[in-house]
């Protein structure tokens, strides 16, 4: 096993994986980060839970189009899935507002 030191969002974390694995998980925590700061810079979402949220969602669809022919993304150009994205971050942004004013 060897450690590394990786940084999401500016936060940083301590990692372990198998030797010869670091490339990918070097590459998936490239793409979470682009994923979540993304989602910071568009949204009015605030706190790195909610972001994370919104970030499994996201990815989760990118997943769940890729694996199901017949899922609820089947048949659906990227730039419709980008779109139903889009969609539920509005979505949670409404949700997520009347709590934000409650801290």
């Amino acid at each position: 096993m060897i450690q590394l030191d990786i940084s999401i969002m500016g936060q940083s974390y301590k990692l372990s994986c198998k030797k010869g694995e670091d490339r990918k998980l070097l590459d998936a925590v490239a793409y979470l980060n682009d994923k979540m700061c993304s989602i910071r810079d568009a949204s009015r979402v605030k706190g790195t839970d909610r972001i994370a949220v919104m970030a499994a969602l996201s990815l989760a669809t990118e997943l769940l189009s890729t694996k199901s022919p017949e899922g609820p993304m089947s048949g659906l150009s990227m730039a419709e899935v980008k779109q139903k994205i889009q969609g539920m971050h509005e979505s949670l942004d409404q949700a997520l507002t009347p709590q934000e004013n409650l801290f």
